[in-house]
This record gives C-alpha cells, structure tokens and sequence, in this order.
C-alpha cells in the first residue's frame, strides 16, 4: 500500500517509477479525488467547529441550526467514504516500486545474474527427468492422481515420499539451529483480510483458492504460501523495538490455482496446484531491509550448498518482480534434463509496503513507524526433491542419497 501523501508530493517519481514496473497508472484521477476528499474534510472540520461553538452558547434558538449542521455532517461524511472507496480501488491494484539498483526491464531477460555456484554434472549416459526416474520407479503416480484430484497432482510413494519428508526436516534443523528462526505451525486457511495484507489480494484473485464453509460470512482462502500466514502474525500490532528482529520459519502445504501458467511445466512437479514450501519471513526496521535481504538469501543458498548442488542467483528486473517486493533475489538450482537453472527460492524485500496494508507498527523513542517485512523459499521442497532426483541420478535409474539427508532416511543410501 502507498502513501497517498508521498505520491501527491512526487508525482513525477512515482509516475517514473511505475514506467519502469510496465504499468499504466491514471494518476490524475488519483489526484482529482484526493483534492475533493481534502476539500471534503476541510469542509467538515469547519462545520464541526461551528458547531462546537453553537454548543457552547446553549441558546435554544440556534438548536435546529445546530441540528442542520449534522445532517450536513452526515451528508460530507457518506460523500468521503465513496470518494475513499474510489481512492482504495485505485491504489489496492498498485504494486511496489522498485529500489534504484533494481534492473528496469519488462521480464526475466532484464534479470541480472549474481553469482553461480558448485559444479555441474558431467554426466557419461543422457540424463533422465525427475518424472521419468520417478515414474520408471513406481514411486510418482501421477495417474492415479488425475483420477482422484485432476491435473497438477501427484502421489509421492515409499522411499520418495520419504525423502520429500527428510529434505522438509532437514531444512527446518538447519534454519532452526544455524539461523535462529522460530520455527512456526500455522493455520492453513486464511481471512480475505490476511490475503489483502501481503498483496494477494484483491490483483491476484483468480489464482487463489478459495474455500466455502457453511454459516460463515467472511471469505476463507487456502494459503498460496506460508509467507501470507507469518508476515500477517504481526497484522494491526505495534512491536517495541526491542522486540525487533523477528524471524520465522514454517514447512507447509501452498496452493495455487497456477492460472497464469496454461501450458507451462505440465510434466513431472514442477508447478503443481498442491506443492511443500519451507518459508522464511524476516520482520525488522526499515532501514535494515537490504541487510536482512543478503542475510535471508544467504540462508537459503546454505541448504543448496549442503547438498552440494549447482546454482545461480539473480537479482529481478522491475517487470519481473512480484506485486508486493521492492527488491528480489531469485536461486535457480540445475536441472540437467532441461539444461538450465530453474528456480527453487524468491528472496524479496517488501520495505513498508505489507505493513501499511497490515496496519503493522513499531514504536522506537517516542515515534512509531511502519515495520518492515521481508521473505523467501527456504527452499521449494518439490523442486529441492526434483534437483536431487536429477543431479544425484546414476546410469541405473537410482537416485544417491546426499550425504547431509541419510540420517533423515535411516541411513539409507539410494533409492
């Protein structure tokens, strides 16, 4: 959420700023309806005081006068909230705006890679995907999943069930222990307030996945990600500074209705409407975003390392960022059936813009500000699972445990 009193004072730099993100902003219906909303409240006040002053003087003459200025009051009041619903529809739909060292560019060609780690494999036979060594195993049924859910499903069997399990556990030890996340079980179900909170809604609607329960009136939503669920466990508080950083992590179910990705990834788990996602949210001073952003990126880089698999990371270009960051470091792990990187984490400072729409303070001296908000795969189990099933694979259609995960797995060394 943006502050209506920033863009009014820099009009030019916002309307820049949105160029740059690709988006179309008619600000002057913006401007015209903040000026009669002020001209709206300027009116009132003056009533208001008019009638204190009519109160004061307890004649009787002046009741009905007194009673007219209510209704006017009334009347002002009904006026500026359809002028406020305007304004909020307006201004719901605007994303972030990009720091200055963010890349301009419409789409991921304008990203800007960072660094590339670890080795990748020089493999002596044609790699295989993740779905054909899953599928040639009898451990990924997919067909069995379209019959029972639809599309974009699967059942994970046995051992590979059981190192989906492992790669979350492990994940979680290391974020727990190494980086000193509070590890959290949350609620899986989610308020349209909640949604509205970290950005999901009301833009991205159609890829949400809403649920109906009988006798109840607010709107429920399955969580696309655990990010939406831990940031807004900071939603309409003020935190001491003291308190200051907060640092969450949870394993969870995410669902997507994936609605913009008709035709993309349909093979194998790479994008499915029901997919495991170790989150990380970070809640801090504004002022110390970009630190926590290198600090929470470098976390999710550890586990990759651990495992001793070949990536890359990418700072996005501004028309490749999501709605609610400011800045985002993607991690794209190898996947040697398709020769290139793919992601597997988005690391993204949000600045203040959750915590406005969160109504979300802290108080440091005598002044309160809006917090900060920062998140990020810690990692993607699926595609931690897919890396692993790729690069470990060997001429036999078996998959090598890593070293770091055998303990999780009974020792076990392949599957």
């Amino acid at each position: 959420m943006h502050n209506l009193k920033l863009i009014r004072e820099n009009i030019n730099q916002y309307k820049k700023k949105f160029q740059d993100r690709y988006l179309k902003v008619d600000f002057d219906d913006l401007i015209v309806l903040d000026k009669e909303n002020r001209e709206l409240i300027q009116k009132k006040e003056k009533l208001e005081q008019e009638k204190k002053i009519i109160s004061k003087q307890k004649d009787k003459k002046l009741f009905e006068k007194s009673k007219q200025i209510s209704k006017n009051i009334l009347s002002l009041e009904e006026s500026q909230k359809k002028i406020k619903k305007k304004i909020s529809e307006i201004l719901d739909f605007l994303p972030n705006i990009a720091l200055e060292d963010v890349p301009v560019g419409k789409d991921d060609n304008a990203n800007k890679e960072l660094s590339k780690v670890g080795n990748i494999p020089n493999f002596k036979f044609i790699p295989k995907s993740h779905y054909e060594i899953g599928q040639k195993s009898g451990l990924m049924d997919f067909e069995t999943a379209t019959k029972t859910s639809g599309s974009r499903f699967v059942f994970l069997k046995g051992n590979l069930a059981k190192l989906e399990r492992a790669i979350s556990d492990f994940m979680l030890d290391t974020h727990t222990k190494e980086f000193d996340y509070q590890e959290i079980s949350p609620p899986l179900l989610v308020s349209e307030e909640t949604m509205f909170g970290t950005g999901q809604l009301p833009k991205f609607e159609t890829d949400q996945f809403e649920i109906k329960l009988d006798g109840e009136k607010n709107r429920k939503f399955l969580i696309p990600t655990a990010e939406v669920i831990l940031t807004n466990m900071v939603r309409e508080k003020t935190l001491s500074h003291n308190q200051l950083p907060l640092r969450f992590v949870a394993s969870t179910a995410c669902f997507r209705k994936e609605a913009g990705s008709y035709g993309k990834d349909t093979k194998g788990i790479l994008r499915q409407h029901q997919f495991y996602k170790v989150e990380l949210v970070s809640i801090v001073e504004p002022k110390k975003c970009l630190e926590e952003l290198k600090r929470m990126t470098s976390c999710a880089e550890s586990i990759l390392k651990k495992l001793k698999l070949p990536y890359r990371t990418v700072v996005l270009s501004t028309g490749d960022m999501g709605f609610s960051a400011e800045k985002t470091i993607d991690i794209e792990v190898w996947i040697p059936s398709e020769k290139k990187y793919r992601e597997i984490s988005s690391c993204s400072s949000c600045g203040q813009f959750q915590s406005r729409r969160m109504m979300a303070k802290y108080k440091k001296d005598s002044s309160s500000d809006f917090l900060g908000t920062l998140n990020g795969s810690g990692l993607a189990v699926g595609r931690t699972l897919i890396a692993i099933m790729e690069n470990y694979q060997d001429s036999k259609g078996n998959v090598i445990i890593p070293d770091v995960l055998r303990p999780y797995m009974n020792n076990l060394e392949k599957i």
